[in-house]
């Protein structure tokens, strides 16, 4: 995909909507792993959304790529599967067992760290200008100082390395998987977002029958929690995920785990009960600062009206 990023008040509204949804699913999470195994949680999720969205493309004609594509066109979109769900979802699922909702939340930030070098290099009109360095590092002083000292006393400060490395490590397939789907070809947003569940599925499956054995008999609300998951953070999100990289791109897409720190540290303190650190308010105001600076060209012709 080759044209420009187009960045309009519906690109804002549904990077806002997507940092919201993901910085309570970490808090849902931990709630599902109180009667599921982390793998197996992943596999419910992932499964769910896919025959949900399948039957969403199924009534739209199964539409999906606009012209014929190569091999290395599905061998891409068979890797975006892996790194936009499969594997994510399992380390993620797989770290919560020995760090927090809130430090699982910040550590998505680390995606836009990733995503904008590699964007400069890879991507056609997301080159890092001076003015988007300047806020790349403010907006990252902003990520350092809402998990300094302070913060962790809120998100686990004796959290286990693994678990911290299987959460940053979900970050990095977040960041090369938008930068692997806004280069693919021209093609369907349902389609693709249905596709990539679809791979996931099958990914995830036999690795949690291999790791986990049997998937356990969950209770009621274990269902309803994982049924949510897979509708809301899963099915819906991945959609919108879809639609804002292949449109504004993903640099600007990056802007959602920004977002998605803030919400999981407050949401972690008025559900959980969690004190909030008093680096919280500053943290905020470097990491919207960095945001602003970063997408101010974006900004400007939001409000001129182009």
């Amino acid at each position: 995909m080759t044209q420009q990023p187009v960045i309009t008040l519906q690109s804002w509204l549904m990077v806002g909507l997507l940092g919201f949804t993901w910085g309570g699913t970490f808090l849902v999470t931990e709630i599902a792993l109180e009667g599921l195994t982390p793998f197996w949680l992943a596999a419910g999720r992932i499964t769910f959304a896919a025959c949900l969205m399948t039957t969403i493309w199924a009534a739209g004609g199964f539409r999906l790529f606009e012209e014929p594509v190569t091999r290395a066109d599905w061998t891409a979109a068979t890797i975006i599967g892996a790194l936009s769900s499969a594997v994510p979802f399992m380390l993620l699922a797989w770290g919560q067992q020995f760090v927090t909702s809130g430090f699982a939340g910040v550590s998505m930030a680390a995606v836009a760290l990733i995503v904008l070098p590699l964007a400069h290099f890879l991507v056609p009109g997301e080159r890092l200008t001076p003015r988007k360095g300047v806020g790349f590092v403010i907006g990252f002083v902003g990520v350092c100082v809402l998990i300094g000292a302070q913060a962790f006393e809120t998100t686990g400060a004796s959290m286990e390395p693994a678990g911290r490395a299987a959460c940053l490590g979900a970050a990095g397939c977040y960041a090369v998987s938008s930068i692997l789907m806004r280069r693919l070809p021209p093609v369907d947003t349902i389609g693709l977002s249905t596709v990539l569940l679809l791979i996931g599925a099958l990914l995830v499956l036999p690795m949690a029958l291999i790791v986990e054995g049997p998937p356990p008999l969950p209770d009621t609300k274990t269902i309803l929690v994982v049924i949510a998951l897979g509708l809301i953070p899963t099915a819906a999100a991945n959609l919108l995920r879809v639609l804002v990289v292949r449109t504004a791109g993903p640099v600007f897409m990056s802007l959602t785990n920004y977002q998605v720190p803030v919400w999981s540290v407050i949401l972690g303190a008025l559900i959980l009960g969690e004190p909030l650190p008093p680096s919280l308010l500053w943290a905020m105001c470097l990491i919207l600062t960095g945001v602003g600076l970063s997408q101010y060209g974006a900004l400007t012709r939001l409000f001129r009206g182009r």
